[in-house]
């Protein structure tokens, strides 16, 4: 018989999935059409791949030979296609949860100077969903280190982590911690706050920041939409604030926190739309984007340099130009 990519990725999903019916979610296929299909190709090699039961398949020792050169076909048959599909892709299309730099869309331009790169700032909870039903190329979206984006475990998404940063305390000039080293509990119990809104991306770093740092739930004297206007509030109303430190402005002062959160910003992109050069290129330009920013930050950047474990995905930055 005439093997096809779409008979390996079949097979590729369902052992992966360890069983039929999550494979059949994954592919947005009908159980009974991805048993069906399954059953005419188990015909055509001869027996059956897997053994089904109430808890699931594993494989026979038919598919103990067939299924892991079934898996790799479907590997680099994606792997093949999206590499084409790169190299033929005329626009790339960027979401950022936050506001985006010109500077951060060049760097982005820089990896694939052939194609047109359009960004656009969209919800964190679009985000995920957006890019996996081709809305975007890609996005780069905020996630706690220690809990995986819950959506990627339901969509065909894949993820690479281009930066993780602290989170810290921003003060306005001139404040009594402006200069101080790590601050804890005792030094900012009696601050005022400007937190943010509840939908902003931020806010889930943010409370447990605050799970830690301050006792109980602090009030807000108001809530933002995002880094700029939260700066804003600190700089005219005096107030404090947690960020992370490339969300500051230069018109406050930014304070290390003793046990500090930190916040990964990820690339996320649809398995198989971008080749692997292409996601190499991609995080090395950003990566280094972040860096050439940090640097404008005095503060952060001595700080990235004084702890380079903290930041090993740009490691090799903070002793480069």
């Amino acid at each position: 018989m005439r093997v096809e990519l779409r008979h390996a990725r079949l097979v590729a999903a369902i052992a992966s999935a360890g069983s039929i019916s999550s494979a059949a979610t994954q592919l947005n296929l009908p159980q009974p059409a991805l048993s069906s299909q399954l059953r005419r190709l188990e015909r055509e090699f001869g027996g059956e791949l897997f053994v089904r039961s109430h808890s699931g398949v594993v494989p026979t020792p038919l598919g103990e030979r067939l299924i892991p050169m079934l898996v790799d076909l479907a590997r680099r048959g994606d792997a093949l296609i999206a590499e084409v599909a790169a190299q033929n892709t005329e626009t790339l299309r960027v979401g950022n949860v936050e506001w985006t730099p010109p500077t951060l869309r060049d760097a982005i331009a820089a990896s694939l100077p052939a194609v047109e790169v359009q960004t656009e700032t969209v919800d964190p909870a679009d985000a995920m969903s957006a890019v996996a039903e081709g809305l975007l190329t890609l996005a780069l979206v905020p996630s706690s280190p220690d809990r995986e984006p819950a959506d990627l475990t339901k969509m065909p998404l894949s993820t690479a982590v281009v930066v993780r940063e602290p989170v810290w305390l921003a003060v306005p000039p001139g404040h009594p911690l402006a200069e101080q080293g790590p601050v804890g509990p005792a030094e900012v119990g009696s601050l005022d706050w400007v937190r943010y809104a509840r939908g902003h991306w931020f806010h889930d770093h943010e409370e447990a920041a605050f799970a830690d740092l301050v006792e109980g739930r602090p009030a807000a004297v108001h809530r933002v939409r995002g880094h700029h206007e939260a700066m804003s509030w600190v700089r005219d109303a005096k107030v404090a604030a947690l960020t992370v430190p490339t969300g500051a402005t230069k018109d406050v002062s930014l304070v290390p926190v003793a046990g500090a959160h930190h916040c990964e910003m990820l690339l996320v992109w649809r398995t198989g739309s971008l080749s692997r050069a292409t996601l190499v290129t991609l995080l090395e330009n950003l990566r280094r984007y972040y860096c050439d920013y940090a640097r404008t930050i005095p503060r952060f950047w001595s700080w990235m340099v004084a702890h380079p474990e903290d930041f090993r995905e740009v490691q090799r930055f903070l002793t480069t130009g």
